[in-house]
């Protein structure tokens, strides 16, 4: 009986280890929230993945996937800006798939040739590159941008198809762009560190024949550490058809976005975040 019990705690424990689809964020990859806290459950979709966004063996952020709409709920990291060159290589998520495939993120082109997936399957689990061509007035919007990043590993990491959303064109390229390009530079003088939580509300339409959601919003907040005793937070919003963003403290995003869900109150970072 001993002997069987230990092979079942053995089997479980391999099976676990071999994903990066986790049942909560706080048991694998908290370091990407503030005070190790993510958000709380009122914006989490039906059909949920949570996932540590693992490259080249190393976290670099988390992700709250909606499998259903096939695009990313949230995304969470630590703001390390630096200048380097934009990646081209664009990855999907194998662990999607089942617990027998890599953990790390892969082009489609490997999975499909290396572990013998076909398209159909592979797109049964996530968006894949095929959604997002021949997009009219829309292009790949990241969530979690690659200029927020500090080196090429890190960079690439955000290049995968979890952390993209269908994006109005001339918002990506305009006043979300200045947001994160330069309200965000201005946001973090004298911060220690400052951590990112940046979202996506559902929309009721969607691309590639109803396969990929367009979302309604787009959301963006940021609570930061000056030093031990104070800290500092903002947020700010953008409808998805309109080249405007919206500056907000952290409190009215969450209220926001708690009318936008129709549901419980949203708290997107541990209470020590001032909401005003």
């Amino acid at each position: 009986m001993l002997l069987l019990l230990l092979l079942q705690v053995s089997a479980t424990c391999l099976w676990l280890g071999r994903s990066e689809v986790v049942t909560s964020f706080q048991g694998s990859c908290p370091q990407f929230f503030f005070r190790q806290t993510p958000p709380n459950q009122a914006l989490e979709p039906q059909n949920p993945a949570w996932i540590c966004q693992r490259y080249r063996n190393q976290y670099y952020f988390a992700t709250l996937y909606d499998r259903t709409r096939r695009i990313p709920v949230y995304s969470a990291y630590v703001y390390h800006p630096a200048p380097g060159k934009r990646p081209k290589t664009w990855l999907v998520e194998p662990q999607l798939l089942g617990p027998t495939y890599p953990k790390t993120m892969e082009r489609e082109w490997t999975l499909l040739n290396n572990f013998h997936i076909s398209l159909e399957q592979l797109s049964d689990s996530q968006a894949i590159l095929k959604d997002f061509k021949n997009l009219t007035g829309l292009n790949r919007g990241h969530l979690n941008p690659s200029s927020h990043h500090n080196d090429s590993n890190s960079r690439t990491a955000t290049f995968t198809l979890t952390n993209i959303i269908p994006q109005d064109e001339k918002l990506n390229g305009g006043a979300w762009n200045n947001y994160e390009q330069q309200t965000m530079i201005k946001k973090t003088q004298g911060c220690k560190t400052t951590y990112v939580v940046v979202g996506a509300v559902p929309g009721n339409n969607y691309i590639a024949k109803g396969r990929v959601n367009k979302p309604s919003y787009i959301w963006s907040s940021a609570c930061c550490e000056v030093d031990n005793n104070h800290r500092k937070a903002w947020a700010v919003i953008a409808e998805n058809d309109k080249n405007a963003v919206e500056l907000l403290t952290l409190g009215g995003l969450e209220n926001r976005l708690t009318q936008l869900y129709r549901g419980n109150q949203v708290s997107l970072f541990h209470s020590a975040c001032p909401r005003q």
